[in-house]
């Protein structure tokens, strides 16, 4: 075993866990609604504080735990990531947006040469 495999939380109360969770977003959606009357900003206030209580139980089953660790590791691997310099960006865009035009071309020729022979076979004109 390696050392992530063994520091997972335990999964014997997920279900459990998981189904809290939905309660609670159901409730916030429910109350939302309910209190339609009151101000916007307790209705956001409530439904914020709702979804972090909602997010933290998540967080504490190892389906939580496996998102959280795969966002750990991908900040970790964006951070190594070697961004192309501005020049380096605007001759790659003017690459892309030339090959377009030329593809474009071909697509325009191709549809009317297909245009003409369709036309020149059923003897309909357009």
């Amino acid at each position: 075993m390696n050392a992530s495999t063994e520091s997972q939380p335990n999964g014997s109360l997920d279900s459990l866990k998981w189904m809290i969770v939905i309660l609670i977003l159901a409730g916030v959606v429910f109350a939302n609604y309910f209190y339609g009357d009151e101000s916007v900003l307790y209705r956001a206030i409530g439904a914020v504080a709702g979804i972090v209580i909602a997010g933290v139980i998540a967080m504490q089953t190892v389906k939580g735990y496996n998102a959280v660790a795969f966002a750990k590791e991908s900040r970790t691997e964006i951070r190594k990531v070697v961004w192309p310099t501005r020049q380096e960006a605007i001759q790659t865009t003017g690459i892309v947006l030339f090959a377009t035009f030329i593809m474009s071309l071909v697509m325009w020729g191709l549809d009317s040469t297909l245009f003409w022979v369709v036309g020149f076979i059923t003897g309909l004109k357009v």
